[in-house]
Protein backbone atom coordinates (compact mmCIF):
# COMPACT_ATOMS: atom_id res chain seq x y z
CA UNK A 1 0.00 0.00 0.00
CA UNK A 2 1.27 3.48 -0.88
CA UNK A 3 1.98 5.86 2.01
CA UNK A 4 -0.76 8.32 2.88
CA UNK A 5 -0.08 11.92 2.00
CA UNK A 6 -0.24 13.65 5.37
CA UNK A 7 -2.23 16.62 4.17
CA UNK A 8 -5.20 14.54 2.98
CA UNK A 9 -6.20 13.25 6.42
CA UNK A 10 -5.24 16.60 7.89
CA UNK A 11 -7.68 18.33 5.55
CA UNK A 12 -10.37 15.84 6.53
CA UNK A 13 -9.91 16.46 10.25
CA UNK A 14 -9.78 20.23 10.03
CA UNK A 15 -12.73 20.50 7.61
CA UNK A 16 -14.87 18.19 9.76
CA UNK A 17 -14.21 20.06 13.02
CA UNK A 18 -14.74 23.49 11.44
CA UNK A 19 -17.95 22.34 9.75
CA UNK A 20 -19.22 21.04 13.08
CA UNK A 21 -18.41 24.31 14.86
CA UNK A 22 -20.10 26.27 12.08
CA UNK A 23 -23.26 24.15 12.31
CA UNK A 24 -23.29 24.48 16.10
CA UNK A 25 -22.85 28.24 15.88
CA UNK A 26 -25.76 28.50 13.44
CA UNK A 27 -27.90 26.43 15.81
CA UNK A 28 -26.97 28.77 18.65
CA UNK A 29 -28.10 31.77 16.59
CA UNK A 30 -31.48 30.11 16.03
CA UNK A 31 -32.27 28.60 19.45
CA UNK A 32 -29.65 29.40 22.11
CA UNK A 33 -27.30 32.27 21.24
CA UNK A 34 -25.55 32.28 24.62
CA UNK A 35 -24.69 28.59 24.36
CA UNK A 36 -22.67 28.56 21.12
CA UNK A 37 -19.69 26.16 20.81
CA UNK A 38 -17.38 29.10 21.46
CA UNK A 39 -19.22 30.01 24.66
CA UNK A 40 -19.17 26.39 25.83
CA UNK A 41 -15.40 26.13 25.32
CA UNK A 42 -14.83 29.43 27.12
CA UNK A 43 -17.00 28.24 29.98
CA UNK A 44 -14.89 25.10 30.37
CA UNK A 45 -11.39 26.41 29.70
CA UNK A 46 -11.56 30.15 30.26
CA UNK A 47 -8.70 32.04 28.61
CA UNK A 48 -7.33 28.74 27.28
CA UNK A 49 -10.28 28.27 24.92
CA UNK A 50 -8.25 28.81 21.70
CA UNK A 51 -5.51 26.49 22.93
CA UNK A 52 -8.11 23.80 23.56
CA UNK A 53 -9.51 24.17 20.03
CA UNK A 54 -6.03 23.87 18.50
CA UNK A 55 -5.36 20.76 20.62
CA UNK A 56 -8.59 19.18 19.38
CA UNK A 57 -7.67 19.93 15.78
CA UNK A 58 -4.14 18.58 16.25
CA UNK A 59 -5.36 15.32 17.83
CA UNK A 60 -8.00 14.80 15.16
CA UNK A 61 -5.41 15.41 12.44
CA UNK A 62 -3.06 12.97 14.15
CA UNK A 63 -5.70 10.28 14.37
CA UNK A 64 -6.49 10.83 10.71
CA UNK A 65 -2.88 9.99 9.86
CA UNK A 66 -3.12 6.46 11.21
CA UNK A 67 -2.76 3.99 8.39
CA UNK A 68 -5.15 1.18 7.73
CA UNK A 69 -3.87 -2.11 9.18
CA UNK A 70 -4.91 -5.67 8.55
CA UNK A 71 -7.94 -5.23 10.80
CA UNK A 72 -9.01 -1.91 9.33
CA UNK A 73 -8.35 1.69 10.21
CA UNK A 74 -8.44 3.27 13.65
CA UNK A 75 -10.33 6.22 12.22
CA UNK A 76 -13.10 5.62 14.77
CA UNK A 77 -10.80 7.25 17.35
CA UNK A 78 -11.20 10.59 15.59
CA UNK A 79 -14.98 10.34 15.63
CA UNK A 80 -14.92 9.28 19.29
CA UNK A 81 -12.79 12.32 20.13
CA UNK A 82 -15.19 14.65 18.35
CA UNK A 83 -18.21 13.18 20.15
CA UNK A 84 -16.37 13.33 23.48
CA UNK A 85 -15.72 17.02 22.92
CA UNK A 86 -19.40 17.52 22.14
CA UNK A 87 -20.31 15.72 25.38
CA UNK A 88 -18.14 18.18 27.31
CA UNK A 89 -19.97 21.00 25.57
CA UNK A 90 -23.34 19.53 26.58
CA UNK A 91 -22.17 19.25 30.18
CA UNK A 92 -20.91 22.83 30.18
CA UNK A 93 -24.21 24.10 28.80
CA UNK A 94 -26.52 22.18 31.15
CA UNK A 95 -24.60 23.03 34.31
CA UNK A 96 -24.96 26.76 33.80
CA UNK A 97 -27.48 28.49 36.02
CA UNK A 98 -29.39 30.01 33.07
CA UNK A 99 -29.63 26.81 31.03
CA UNK A 100 -32.78 25.34 29.46
CA UNK A 101 -33.32 22.01 27.63
CA UNK A 102 -32.44 23.79 24.36
CA UNK A 103 -29.09 24.96 25.75
CA UNK A 104 -27.46 21.64 24.80
CA UNK A 105 -28.61 21.85 21.17
CA UNK A 106 -25.56 23.72 19.75
CA UNK A 107 -23.08 21.25 21.29
CA UNK A 108 -25.13 18.24 20.11
CA UNK A 109 -25.32 19.60 16.56
CA UNK A 110 -21.58 20.40 16.60
CA UNK A 111 -20.68 16.83 17.59
CA UNK A 112 -23.06 15.06 15.21
CA UNK A 113 -22.18 17.20 12.18
CA UNK A 114 -18.42 16.97 12.81
CA UNK A 115 -18.57 13.20 13.35
CA UNK A 116 -20.64 12.71 10.19
CA UNK A 117 -18.33 14.93 8.13
CA UNK A 118 -15.28 13.13 9.48
CA UNK A 119 -16.74 9.71 8.65
CA UNK A 120 -17.71 10.88 5.18
CA UNK A 121 -14.37 12.47 4.33
CA UNK A 122 -12.36 9.59 5.78
CA UNK A 123 -14.37 7.13 3.77
CA UNK A 124 -13.15 8.76 0.60
CA UNK A 125 -9.59 9.45 1.72
CA UNK A 126 -7.13 7.32 -0.28
CA UNK A 127 -5.31 4.88 2.01
CA UNK A 128 -7.67 5.03 5.01
CA UNK A 129 -10.99 3.24 5.28
CA UNK A 130 -12.03 1.14 2.25
CA UNK A 131 -14.77 2.47 -0.01
CA UNK A 132 -16.96 0.81 -2.57
CA UNK A 133 -15.86 3.28 -5.24
CA UNK A 134 -12.80 5.31 -4.13
CA UNK A 135 -12.66 8.84 -5.42
CA UNK A 136 -9.60 10.48 -6.82
CA UNK A 137 -7.48 12.89 -4.74
CA UNK A 138 -9.03 15.73 -6.68
CA UNK A 139 -12.55 14.55 -5.85
CA UNK A 140 -11.63 14.21 -2.17
CA UNK A 141 -10.37 17.77 -2.06
CA UNK A 142 -13.58 18.84 -3.78
CA UNK A 143 -15.60 17.45 -0.90
CA UNK A 144 -13.33 19.12 1.64
CA UNK A 145 -13.93 22.41 -0.16
CA UNK A 146 -17.68 21.81 -0.15
CA UNK A 147 -17.57 21.18 3.59
CA UNK A 148 -16.05 24.64 4.07
CA UNK A 149 -19.00 26.43 2.36
CA UNK A 150 -20.37 29.71 3.68
CA UNK A 151 -22.69 29.32 6.67
CA UNK A 152 -25.43 31.84 5.93
CA UNK A 153 -29.05 30.79 6.58
CA UNK A 154 -31.00 30.89 3.33
CA UNK A 155 -28.03 30.81 0.93
CA UNK A 156 -28.17 28.23 -1.86
CA UNK A 157 -26.32 25.06 -0.94
CA UNK A 158 -23.12 24.26 -2.80
CA UNK A 159 -24.73 21.09 -4.15
CA UNK A 160 -28.46 21.26 -4.89
CA UNK A 161 -30.52 18.39 -3.41
CA UNK A 162 -32.15 16.24 -6.09
CA UNK A 163 -35.63 17.08 -4.79
CA UNK A 164 -34.95 20.82 -5.21
CA UNK A 165 -33.17 20.64 -8.55
CA UNK A 166 -35.10 22.53 -11.21
CA UNK A 167 -36.99 20.65 -13.91
CA UNK A 168 -37.61 21.85 -17.46
CA UNK A 169 -38.90 19.55 -20.23
CA UNK A 170 -41.81 19.19 -22.65
CA UNK A 171 -43.46 16.27 -20.88
CA UNK A 172 -46.88 16.06 -19.19
CA UNK A 173 -46.20 12.44 -18.22
CA UNK A 174 -42.61 11.59 -17.25
CA UNK A 175 -41.16 8.67 -19.26
CA UNK A 176 -40.35 5.62 -17.14
CA UNK A 177 -37.96 3.56 -19.23
CA UNK A 178 -36.84 0.03 -18.44
CA UNK A 179 -33.02 0.07 -18.70
CA UNK A 180 -33.15 -3.47 -20.07
CA UNK A 181 -34.95 -2.03 -23.10
CA UNK A 182 -32.80 1.10 -23.37
CA UNK A 183 -29.99 1.58 -25.87
CA UNK A 184 -28.01 4.46 -27.33
CA UNK A 185 -27.16 4.66 -31.03
CA UNK A 186 -24.17 6.75 -32.15
CA UNK A 187 -24.15 7.39 -35.91
CA UNK A 188 -24.12 10.06 -38.62
CA UNK A 189 -20.82 11.53 -39.79
CA UNK A 190 -18.71 8.78 -38.21
CA UNK A 191 -16.55 5.94 -39.46
CA UNK A 192 -17.79 3.32 -36.99
CA UNK A 193 -21.43 3.73 -35.91
CA UNK A 194 -22.52 1.55 -32.99
CA UNK A 195 -25.31 0.88 -30.53
CA UNK A 196 -24.66 0.71 -26.80
CA UNK A 197 -26.83 -1.34 -24.44
CA UNK A 198 -27.44 -0.53 -20.78
CA UNK A 199 -25.29 -3.41 -19.60
CA UNK A 200 -22.47 -2.24 -21.86
CA UNK A 201 -22.79 1.33 -20.61
CA UNK A 202 -22.67 0.52 -16.89
CA UNK A 203 -19.65 -1.74 -17.46
CA UNK A 204 -17.64 1.26 -18.73
CA UNK A 205 -15.34 3.18 -16.32
CA UNK A 206 -17.46 6.00 -14.94
CA UNK A 207 -16.39 9.49 -13.89
CA UNK A 208 -17.93 11.91 -11.40
CA UNK A 209 -17.99 15.65 -11.99
CA UNK A 210 -19.71 18.59 -10.33
CA UNK A 211 -21.52 20.70 -12.90
CA UNK A 212 -23.97 23.60 -12.65
CA UNK A 213 -26.87 23.42 -15.09
CA UNK A 214 -29.04 26.41 -16.00
CA UNK A 215 -32.19 26.88 -18.07
CA UNK A 216 -32.18 29.58 -20.73
CA UNK A 217 -35.61 30.65 -19.41
CA UNK A 218 -34.08 31.65 -16.09
CA UNK A 219 -34.68 35.33 -15.37
CA UNK A 220 -31.93 37.33 -13.69
CA UNK A 221 -32.03 36.14 -10.09
CA UNK A 222 -34.32 33.25 -10.98
CA UNK A 223 -34.44 29.68 -9.58
CA UNK A 224 -33.91 27.65 -12.77
CA UNK A 225 -30.31 26.73 -11.98
CA UNK A 226 -28.63 24.15 -9.77
CA UNK A 227 -25.43 22.24 -9.13
CA UNK A 228 -25.12 18.45 -8.84
CA UNK A 229 -22.50 15.73 -8.79
CA UNK A 230 -23.02 13.77 -12.02
CA UNK A 231 -21.86 10.21 -12.62
CA UNK A 232 -21.38 9.15 -16.22
CA UNK A 233 -19.17 8.20 -19.12
CA UNK A 234 -17.35 10.91 -21.13
CA UNK A 235 -19.13 11.66 -24.39
CA UNK A 236 -15.81 12.41 -26.07
CA UNK A 237 -14.81 8.75 -25.59
CA UNK A 238 -18.03 7.58 -27.24
CA UNK A 239 -17.29 9.89 -30.16
CA UNK A 240 -13.69 8.69 -30.33
CA UNK A 241 -14.98 5.13 -30.56
CA UNK A 242 -17.25 6.16 -33.44
CA UNK A 243 -14.42 8.09 -35.21
CA UNK A 244 -15.97 11.42 -36.19
CA UNK A 245 -15.45 12.47 -39.81
CA UNK A 246 -14.04 15.85 -40.76
CA UNK A 247 -16.57 18.58 -41.44
CA UNK A 248 -18.91 17.72 -38.56
CA UNK A 249 -19.62 20.51 -36.06
CA UNK A 250 -22.66 19.34 -34.07
CA UNK A 251 -24.15 16.38 -32.21
CA UNK A 252 -27.90 16.06 -32.70
CA UNK A 253 -29.33 14.16 -29.75
CA UNK A 254 -32.80 12.66 -29.59
CA UNK A 255 -34.66 11.64 -26.47
CA UNK A 256 -37.17 8.87 -25.92
CA UNK A 257 -39.98 11.45 -25.86
CA UNK A 258 -38.98 12.89 -29.23
CA UNK A 259 -37.18 15.96 -27.85
CA UNK A 260 -34.09 16.97 -29.85
CA UNK A 261 -31.05 19.09 -28.97
CA UNK A 262 -28.20 20.39 -31.10
CA UNK A 263 -24.91 20.62 -29.18
CA UNK A 264 -21.63 21.99 -30.56
CA UNK A 265 -19.29 19.08 -31.27
CA UNK A 266 -16.39 21.02 -29.77
CA UNK A 267 -18.13 21.20 -26.38
CA UNK A 268 -18.49 17.43 -26.36
CA UNK A 269 -14.94 16.59 -27.43
CA UNK A 270 -12.89 19.18 -25.51
CA UNK A 271 -10.71 17.18 -23.07
CA UNK A 272 -11.04 19.75 -20.28
CA UNK A 273 -14.83 19.86 -20.39
CA UNK A 274 -16.75 17.24 -18.38
CA UNK A 275 -19.37 16.34 -21.01
CA UNK A 276 -21.03 13.17 -19.76
CA UNK A 277 -23.59 10.60 -20.71
CA UNK A 278 -24.84 10.65 -17.14
CA UNK A 279 -26.55 7.84 -15.22
CA UNK A 280 -26.22 9.17 -11.65
CA UNK A 281 -26.86 12.34 -9.70
CA UNK A 282 -25.63 13.26 -6.21
CA UNK A 283 -24.48 9.75 -5.40
CA UNK A 284 -27.62 7.92 -6.55
CA UNK A 285 -29.09 6.74 -9.87
CA UNK A 286 -30.90 9.36 -11.87
CA UNK A 287 -34.55 9.75 -10.97
CA UNK A 288 -37.16 9.40 -13.71
CA UNK A 289 -37.85 13.14 -13.60
CA UNK A 290 -34.17 13.92 -14.13
CA UNK A 291 -33.66 11.59 -17.08
CA UNK A 292 -33.31 7.97 -15.93
CA UNK A 293 -31.75 5.87 -17.31
CA UNK A 294 -29.37 8.27 -19.14
CA UNK A 295 -29.09 11.95 -20.03
CA UNK A 296 -26.49 14.38 -21.33
CA UNK A 297 -24.64 16.90 -19.16
CA UNK A 298 -22.43 19.38 -21.02
CA UNK A 299 -20.97 22.21 -18.88
CA UNK A 300 -21.18 25.83 -19.98
CA UNK A 301 -24.25 25.65 -22.23
CA UNK A 302 -27.89 26.31 -21.41
CA UNK A 303 -29.86 23.14 -20.79
CA UNK A 304 -31.90 23.15 -23.98
CA UNK A 305 -28.75 22.38 -25.96
CA UNK A 306 -26.66 20.63 -23.31
CA UNK A 307 -28.79 18.53 -20.98
CA UNK A 308 -31.50 16.51 -22.74
CA UNK A 309 -32.98 13.70 -20.65
CA UNK A 310 -33.90 10.10 -21.59
CA UNK A 311 -31.36 10.21 -24.45
CA UNK A 312 -31.45 7.32 -26.95
CA UNK A 313 -29.71 8.66 -30.08
CA UNK A 314 -26.60 10.72 -30.91
CA UNK A 315 -26.19 11.78 -34.53
CA UNK A 316 -22.96 13.52 -35.52
CA UNK A 317 -23.86 16.11 -38.14
CA UNK A 318 -23.75 19.84 -38.95
CA UNK A 319 -25.68 22.89 -37.71
CA UNK A 320 -26.44 23.68 -41.35
CA UNK A 321 -28.46 20.48 -41.59
CA UNK A 322 -30.36 20.23 -38.29
CA UNK A 323 -32.03 22.40 -35.66
CA UNK A 324 -32.96 21.29 -32.16
CA UNK A 325 -36.46 21.51 -30.72
CA UNK A 326 -36.14 24.99 -29.20
CA UNK A 327 -34.04 26.44 -32.00
CA UNK A 328 -37.03 25.77 -34.26
CA UNK A 329 -39.11 27.92 -31.86
CA UNK A 330 -36.80 30.92 -32.29
CA UNK A 331 -34.14 30.34 -29.62
CA UNK A 332 -30.44 30.63 -30.43
CA UNK A 333 -28.61 27.69 -32.03
CA UNK A 334 -25.62 27.99 -29.71
CA UNK A 335 -26.28 29.00 -26.13
CA UNK A 336 -23.32 29.56 -23.78
CA UNK A 337 -24.43 30.26 -20.21
CA UNK A 338 -24.03 33.95 -19.43
CA UNK A 339 -22.03 35.33 -16.53
CA UNK A 340 -24.47 36.14 -13.73
CA UNK A 341 -25.14 36.31 -10.00
CA UNK A 342 -28.05 36.12 -7.59
CA UNK A 343 -28.94 37.48 -4.16
CA UNK A 344 -30.41 34.73 -1.99
CA UNK A 345 -30.26 36.58 1.33
CA UNK A 346 -32.07 38.71 2.35
CA UNK A 347 -35.31 37.88 0.59
CA UNK A 348 -37.63 40.72 -0.40
CA UNK A 349 -40.71 41.07 1.79
CA UNK A 350 -39.99 40.68 5.50
CA UNK A 351 -38.72 43.77 7.29
CA UNK A 352 -35.12 43.47 8.43
CA UNK A 353 -33.75 44.53 11.80
CA UNK A 354 -31.27 47.39 11.71
CA UNK A 355 -27.68 46.36 12.29
CA UNK A 356 -25.43 43.70 10.85
CA UNK A 357 -27.11 41.58 8.18
CA UNK A 358 -25.72 39.12 5.67
CA UNK A 359 -26.19 39.82 1.99
CA UNK A 360 -25.36 36.52 0.27
CA UNK A 361 -25.96 34.37 -2.76
CA UNK A 362 -24.32 32.57 -5.65
CA UNK A 363 -22.46 33.60 -8.81
CA UNK A 364 -21.34 31.74 -11.93
CA UNK A 365 -19.52 31.98 -15.21
CA UNK A 366 -19.17 28.40 -16.33
CA UNK A 367 -15.93 27.15 -17.78
CA UNK A 368 -14.31 30.47 -16.81
CA UNK A 369 -15.02 30.89 -13.04
CA UNK A 370 -15.72 33.91 -10.85
CA UNK A 371 -12.89 36.06 -9.46
CA UNK A 372 -14.86 38.77 -7.64
CA UNK A 373 -18.38 39.60 -6.46
CA UNK A 374 -19.43 43.12 -5.48
CA UNK A 375 -22.54 44.44 -3.71
CA UNK A 376 -24.03 47.92 -3.90
CA UNK A 377 -26.54 49.48 -1.50
CA UNK A 378 -28.69 52.16 -3.12
CA UNK A 379 -26.29 54.41 -5.07
CA UNK A 380 -23.36 53.89 -2.73
CA UNK A 381 -19.94 52.46 -3.53
CA UNK A 382 -19.49 48.87 -4.65
CA UNK A 383 -18.22 46.66 -1.83
CA UNK A 384 -16.32 43.43 -2.46
CA UNK A 385 -17.94 40.31 -1.01
CA UNK A 386 -16.25 37.26 0.48
CA UNK A 387 -16.08 34.31 -1.93
CA UNK A 388 -16.23 30.67 -0.91
CA UNK A 389 -13.92 28.31 -2.75
CA UNK A 390 -15.67 27.05 -5.90
CA UNK A 391 -15.60 23.31 -6.52
CA UNK A 392 -14.40 23.91 -10.07
CA UNK A 393 -14.80 26.33 -12.97
CA UNK A 394 -18.01 24.60 -14.07
CA UNK A 395 -19.92 25.25 -10.83
CA UNK A 396 -21.39 28.26 -9.15
CA UNK A 397 -19.69 29.80 -6.12
CA UNK A 398 -21.20 31.14 -2.90
CA UNK A 399 -20.54 34.72 -1.76
CA UNK A 400 -21.49 36.87 1.24
CA UNK A 401 -21.10 40.46 2.43
CA UNK A 402 -21.72 41.85 5.93
CA UNK A 403 -24.01 44.88 5.72
CA UNK A 404 -24.57 47.42 8.49
CA UNK A 405 -28.23 47.93 7.63
CA UNK A 406 -29.65 51.37 8.43
CA UNK A 407 -33.41 51.95 8.89
CA UNK A 408 -35.31 52.75 5.73
CA UNK A 409 -36.01 51.31 2.28
CA UNK A 410 -33.01 50.16 0.29
CA UNK A 411 -32.00 48.63 -3.03
CA UNK A 412 -29.37 45.91 -3.07
CA UNK A 413 -27.68 44.83 -6.28
CA UNK A 414 -24.87 42.44 -7.17
CA UNK A 415 -22.36 42.08 -10.01
CA UNK A 416 -19.40 39.82 -10.78
CA UNK A 417 -16.01 39.86 -12.44
CA UNK A 418 -14.77 36.63 -13.98
CA UNK A 419 -11.31 35.08 -13.97
CA UNK A 420 -10.52 36.81 -17.28
CA UNK A 421 -11.28 40.25 -15.83
CA UNK A 422 -14.64 40.61 -17.61
CA UNK A 423 -17.32 42.33 -15.55
CA UNK A 424 -20.92 41.14 -15.66
CA UNK A 425 -22.93 43.38 -17.97
CA UNK A 426 -25.46 45.82 -16.52
CA UNK A 427 -27.37 45.79 -19.80
CA UNK A 428 -30.82 44.26 -19.38
CA UNK A 429 -32.01 41.68 -21.89
CA UNK A 430 -34.86 39.19 -21.86
CA UNK A 431 -34.38 35.42 -21.82
CA UNK A 432 -35.25 35.14 -25.54
CA UNK A 433 -33.27 34.23 -27.61
CA UNK A 434 -30.14 33.28 -25.64
CA UNK A 435 -30.52 34.11 -21.94
CA UNK A 436 -31.24 37.06 -19.65
CA UNK A 437 -28.68 39.66 -18.59
CA UNK A 438 -28.50 42.45 -16.00
CA UNK A 439 -27.63 42.94 -12.35
CA UNK A 440 -29.90 41.21 -9.87
CA UNK A 441 -31.54 43.93 -7.76
CA UNK A 442 -33.86 43.57 -4.78
CA UNK A 443 -35.67 46.03 -2.52
CA UNK A 444 -35.68 45.60 1.25
CA UNK A 445 -37.05 47.49 4.24
CA UNK A 446 -35.11 47.93 7.47
CA UNK A 447 -36.61 48.99 10.81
Amino acid sequence: MRPIRWWLPAAAGVAAVLLGVGAGSLTAVLVARAFSPKEAVIGLFGSHDKAFLFVVLAIVVGVRRLRRGARGSRAWLGRALVLAGAALGVAAALTRGDSTPLSAAPAVVTGLVAAWALAFLVRWTPGLEPAAAPLSRRSFLTWSAAAASLAVPGISSVVTPVGKFYRTDIELVIPQLDPAQWSLTVHGMVERPFTLSWDELVALPMEEHYVTLACVSNEVGGPLIGTAKWLGYPVRLLLERAAVKSGADMVYSESFDGYTAATPLSAMTEPGRAALLAIGMNGAPLTFVHGYPARLVVPGLYGYVSAPKWVVDLKVTRFAEHQGYWARQGWAQKAPIKQSSRIDVPRPGPTLTAGRQWVAGVAWDQHVSIAKVEVQVDDGPWREAQLARAINADTWVQWRWSWDAAPGDHQLRVRTTNARGVRQTSGVSNVLPDGATGWHTIEVSVA
